[in-house]
């Protein structure tokens, strides 16, 4: 060790606790410390201790010992060595003052177009933080570390005006906080050795202020034309235009060739026409009024999505927007799960075809949770997108009235994406160029690196939130300086002109030229491809436009239902079950073989192989869903000898035929609003795979209550969009309490309409069977929201014979008579739902009333009437009909079906309610008081028809 100090003449013992303090903060984050620093320290972690034993004191004994040493021997050099001291001091404060500008240098950038505020005083970025003053200045140093030139010494002058213009100009870069050394130092490169300074032939520079002239051009029009109408103007904003454009063309330069993008209101118009190339008259008439009404409801014309296929350098771009509601950054999941749906169909597991854009405004990044949630999937393997570029237009106000004090808790609305370490680039809207380098640099990033970045475009907001609103009322100091600001058109015009790349009306005749396309409604990007299609294009055509229908032709030969329960019951001869594990799949074995009936978790995976089998993919999600929260599905087997996923798990489904779809099930983050929009995002990308998202229980779907809202449920009747996502609600009242019993089936029976979806409680293992091969097989395509068992799942009563599932269908109406019943002497009809039909059956075998039928209504929605009514005809001298619920009246089907139930019955027939009373909340806490609802409700169901009462 002693050696190796005196290999450096400025190492002496003197200036042992600099360099201790140094080491220790190398101990503690060795990305802390200069690069040369850091290389000395890794070397010296391979020295002996002092003492020649093996051990140390990795802390700092080392360090304090052998200058202790060097000092008594060396006094004489220490001496004659003061000035070299001195030296390397101050490069140890030259290497902590770049390192400053690295980390820091972005608050103190020329970001604001505004300029409203003075740069804030950063003493870390002051030389003299570090003593070093300007005695110092023309000094050489090392610039090893750097990429400002390929000397290697620069004078102290030359380092501080070239950190300034990298870190402290119109961009401000955040990539310090990351842990991967090797993209830190390609951040460094790629800053640095351009002094983040853009570089553009006089062509590209006319390209970018025609995209300029575009999106202020588009707005004026509009703004002109259609007086007061909402629009969420771009202008202010207008360097995001030339962002998009860039991105399009970078993106298939690097080989790119689908983007998904996903944005909320503000500019969103002018990306329509301005980057995807929406014709300005399909745009004008729908301000008009004149566009066509193809659509049960439609949509603001703010929230609508569109497609289209553009021309790059790197060959066709097929671009896709989003469908976005305004809950405004709910679209976030939605969008990467439609990206991994394509990269799926691609076989692109690293998104290096297919690149998802998600487009924020400032307060919403920073305000709403589902971006955190989406964020977090960023990395896990079953929603990983290959990296999100995120663009965001910052006008610095968010809504209407917010102040920044007010919109955020962090210093910027970008600092939520330093949790999975994704880079961010500040830029100064008013500087197109500046703009156009991050997005160059973006898309780089995340073509290298496959993860996610942030361009934040700093701009401002001309108008209001919405062009009815006036801004001044709350902000009179910022609409002054918006008021007196030029455009970034014009001041971007005006320095191309100073330039000499424009003569001077040449920012005129682009205005001219634009305002002629917008006249005659033409194109104003060049070129969109019109006559283009992928062959990854997926066709919706079959499923759309078709009829209802419940019948679907879901049986399996037995040979088949033999062969596939074989598969699905088979593990590698080396591989070691958990016991419990072993026996369910030689029950499950069994239930192939006919020997015994088949449970709910065996007719779920039948449905599975089935499809799998026969060319439909499978995509399972939800939290515990490969195994099952209720430890019934086991999907996923473990090896009991290995833990690694690769080696130590198997998954008979993936097993099952040569040649099958893709089986894939995920235990997702403990999200449901981010992954549900995921699945719904993959489902609506993808026709021909079942996409499930199982809710660990069902009330748990409350968190995505968004989704099921403005996606799920209406995202046909707005915008045209066929989607066959199935939901998987565990329900049941079994005395778990509130949050353990209900999915909140009310809330799914008051969206249902148009026949928008589909509301089912299966109560046996064929009828899961059934409805799982029935979403498939029918050629349309709707949301299914299946109200699973919980305990029915080992219940005996909902285990099928295997004849259920070589013949017959899922059936919406099943109806139970008393073994000793004629239909003709039945007096009473109960109807229900769910698992209280065999609880309802074992009270009526307790009181032996022969003289009641028990109708389970299978699918909710769409109600079946034909089926329904033809069981009612069945019993025509029943005088009472019940329904029987376990939820609270309030809840549950019943103030939904009633009017149901009423059309079907018969002339003279009375119709009552049995079931809990109405409760604020889902269900009781308290066991005893579980069990004597319960019991009430039962008895209730056989008595006398009490309360409200309608009569036929």
């Amino acid at each position: 060790m002693m050696q190796q100090y005196r290999s450096n003449s400025y190492l002496f013992g003197g200036n042992a606790p600099y360099v201790e303090e140094l080491y220790e903060a190398y101990l503690d984050n060795p990305g802390s410390v200069p690069d040369n620093w850091r290389a000395y320290f890794d070397n010296l972690q391979h020295v002996p201790a002092v003492d020649g034993s093996d051990s140390r004191d990795v802390a700092h004994a080392p360090v304090v010992e052998s200058f202790a040493q060097r000092a008594k021997a060396n006094a004489f050099a220490l001496k004659a060595s003061a000035v070299d001291l001195a030296v390397a001091r101050k490069q140890v404060h030259v290497q902590s003052l770049i390192a400053a500008y690295r980390v820091l240098g972005s608050r103190w950038a020329d970001l604001d177009p505004l300029k409203r505020t003075e740069r804030p005083k950063i003493p870390e970025l002051d030389p003299a933080f570090y003593d070093l003053s300007e005695s110092d200045m023309d000094i050489m140093f090392s610039a090893a570390n750097t990429y400002f030139s390929k000397a290697e010494n620069m004078s102290l002058r030359e380092i501080l005006q070239a950190l300034r213009e990298t870190y402290c100009g119109t961009i401000g870069v955040e990539f310090m906080h990351g842990t991967d050394p090797t993209e830190k130092r390609w951040w460094q490169e790629r800053l640095e050795s351009s002094r983040s300074k853009p570089s553009f032939t006089a062509e590209e520079k006319k390209h970018i202020l025609e995209r300029l002239t575009a999106a202020e051009g588009l707005e004026r029009y509009l703004h002109t034309k259609y007086v007061g109408q909402k629009r969420f103007s771009l202008e202010g904003g207008e360097s995001f235009i030339a962002s998009m454009d860039e991105l399009v063309q970078r993106a298939g330069e690097k080989g790119v060739q689908e983007i998904v993008i996903g944005m909320a209101h503000r500019g969103r118009l002018n990306v329509l026409v301005n980057t995807l190339g929406k014709m300005p008259k399909d745009l004008f008439a729908e301000f008009d009024h004149t566009a066509p009404e193809a659509l049960p409801a439609g949509d603001v014309k703010y929230h609508q999505g569109f497609s289209s296929d553009v021309s790059t350098a790197g060959g066709p771009v097929h671009l896709s927007l989003a469908f976005n509601p305004s809950h405004l950054e709910i679209v976030n999941p939605v969008v990467e799960g439609s990206a991994k749906a394509r990269m799926d169909r691609r076989g692109d597991p690293m998104g290096n075809q297919v690149l998802p854009v998600q487009v924020h405004g400032d307060a919403a990044f920073a305000g709403q949770g589902v971006v955190m949630e989406t964020l977090a999937l960023a990395k896990t393997r079953g929603y990983f997108t290959g990296g999100t570029v995120h663009l965001v237009v910052n006008n610095q106000i968010g809504f209407t009235t917010s102040d920044p004090r007010d919109s955020r808790s962090t210093l910027y609305c970008s600092d939520v994406v330093k949790m999975i370490e994704a880079p961010v680039l500040h830029v100064n809207g008013d500087d197109p160029e500046a703009v156009v380098l991050c997005t160059q640099l973006a898309m780089d990033y995340r073509q290298q690196f496959k993860k996610d970045v942030v361009v934040d475009i700093v701009c401002f907001r001309k108008l209001g939130h919405n062009e009815q609103d006036t801004p001044s009322l709350t902000q009179p100091l910022m609409y002054k300086k918006i008021a007196q600001h030029p455009g970034t058109r014009k001041l971007y015009g005006d320095k191309l002109v100073a330039q000499g790349v424009l003569p001077a009306d040449g920012p005129d005749q682009m205005v001219k030229a634009f305002r002629s396309a917008m006249d005659e409604g033409r194109h104003t990007i060049n070129p969109v491809l019109t006559n283009f299609k992928s062959k990854y294009a997926v066709d919706w055509a079959p499923y759309l436009g078709r009829k209802w229908t419940d019948a679907a032709d879901t049986a399996l030969p037995l040979a088949e239902i033999k062969r596939l329960a074989e598969r699905v019951t088979t593990v590698p001869p080396t591989f070691k079950l958990h016991p419990l594990v072993e026996k369910v799949l030689a029950d499950r074995a069994a239930m192939g073989r006919g020997e015994v009936n088949v449970d709910w978790g065996m007719g779920e995976t039948l449905a599975y192989a089935s499809l799998v089998a026969s060319g439909y993919g499978v995509r399972l999600s939800g939290e515990d869903c490969g195994r099952g929260t209720f430890v019934h599905r086991h999907a996923v087997l473990h090896d009991q000898n290995r833990e690694k996923w690769d080696i130590g798990t198997y998954v008979p489904l993936q097993n099952v035929a040569e040649g099958q779809a893709p089986f894939v099930v995920i235990d997702s983050i403990l999200s449901e609003e981010a992954v549900l929009g995921f699945e719904y995002g993959y489902a609506s990308a993808e026709p021909n795979t079942l996409t499930i998202w199982e809710a660990q229980f069902g009330d748990f779907a409350n968190g995505a209550q968004v989704v099921i809202d403005q996606f799920i449920a209406s995202g046909e009747v707005k915008w045209g969009r066929a989607n066959g996502l199935v939901m998987l609600l565990p329900h049941g009242y079994e005395g778990q309490g509130p949050e353990h019993s209900s999915a909140r089936l009310e809330r799914f029976m008051q969206l249902a309409a148009d026949n928008n979806m589909q509301i089912v409680q299966p109560t046996s293992a064929s009828q899961i069977f059934h409805l799982l091969r029935r979403q498939m097989v029918r050629p349309f395509r709707k949301p299914l929201v299946i109200f699973s068992p919980k305990s029915l799942l080992r219940a005996k009563d909902a285990t099928s014979p295997l004849t259920e599932f070589t013949r017959g269908e899922f059936r919406t109406v099943m109806t139970s008579l008393h073994p000793e019943a004629e239909a003709d002497k039945v007096k009473r009809v109960v109807c229900c739902s769910g698992k209280v039909v065999y609880d309802l059956i074992r009270k009526r075998e307790e009181k032996k009333a022969a003289d009641v039928a028990i109708i389970r209504v299978e699918q909710l929605y769409p109600f079946p009437h034909k089926a329904f009514a033809a069981e009612m005809k069945r019993f025509p001298n029943a005088t009472e009909v019940v329904w029987c619920q376990d939820e609270p009246q309030n809840q549950g089907a019943w103030f939904f079906v009633q009017h149901y139930v009423h059309e079907n019955m018969l002339d003279g027939q009375k119709l009552g309610y049995a079931g809990r009373p109405p409760s604020a909340s889902p269900a009781v806490g308290y066991s005893h008081l579980h069990q004597e609802q319960q019991k009430a409700l039962l008895e209730q169901a056989y008595g006398k028809l009490k309360g409200f009462v309608l009569t036929k």
